[in-house]
């Protein structure tokens, strides 16, 4: 039988705003938890290519698919770079720009009074 996933306190909506992103420890574990536009996601802060602290790695955007020696840059503040080798992942999916099957473990999220929370 699954269990019932607990709240957990991480930010308020406001410190979230102002920072982008805060990583805390829940159930023994680090979480990234990002503000991207009017959303919170929170990410495991484990990059699955080698166990980088990816959370921590640059919140960017990206090279958008484009005809040959045209560079269009796009979806800004939605890309997380990985620290270690630079792999990106959407921070709005957690998947891997590349590999879709590679994906980031996610935590949901919820809002009440202005507090986020990790449901974990």
């Amino acid at each position: 039988m699954a269990q019932t996933p607990v709240r957990y306190p991480v930010a308020t909506q406001e410190e979230l705003r102002q920072s982008g992103r805060i990583i805390v420890t829940v159930k023994g574990m680090e979480i990234g938890v990002f503000a991207v536009g009017d959303r919170y996601l929170a990410w495991r802060n484990m990059c699955p290519h080698g166990g980088a602290p990816v959370c921590e790695g640059h919140v960017c955007g990206t090279r958008m698919p484009s005809l040959v020696y045209e560079y269009t840059y796009g979806r800004d503040q939605e890309i997380l770079r990985c620290p270690w080798h630079g792999w990106e992942f959407d921070l709005l999916t957690g998947h891997h720009l590349v590999q879709g099957s590679i994906k980031l473990r996610g935590y949901e999220t919820e809002v009440e009074e202005g507090q986020v929370y990790v449901l974990a």
